[in-house]
Parts: C-alpha cells; structure tokens; sequence
C-alpha cells in the first residue's frame, strides 16, 4: 500500500502541539490596520488552538500525526 501524502496547504497553517492538538494563526492581521488598535493587533500576533469542533477535520490533513 503506497504511503500517505500531507495535505501541504494545511501543513503551512497548522501545527501540532505535543498533546495531540493544532495551533493556528489569527486572522485579520493582513491589512486595513490602521483603524485596529495597537492593543487588539498585538493580541492577533498570538497563536491560539484550533477548536474543538474543528479539531478531526484538520488532523484528517495529517495521517501520520
């Protein structure tokens, strides 16, 4: 049986953590930044878990994590 691939776009945004979970990027960081706040865009720069509801569809991306 021919081994399986990584979905490669996932493994550019996700990665996991060492309790089996997936840490991702925020959104809204990207442009039209002048009207956030300096304190709201220094929370965006965070990483944070992916959710729960969230969390077997991305690591269907990885089959060998």
């Amino acid at each position: 049986m021919p081994k399986l691939k990584t979905l490669k776009s996932a493994a550019k945004r996700f990665k996991s953590i060492k309790s089996g979970k997936f840490k991702r990027k925020q959104s809204n960081l990207r442009h039209i930044l002048t009207k956030k706040t300096s304190n709201r865009k220094r929370h965006l720069r965070s990483k944070i878990l992916v959710s729960y509801a969230d969390q077997r569809h991305v690591q269907s991306f990885f089959p060998y994590i």
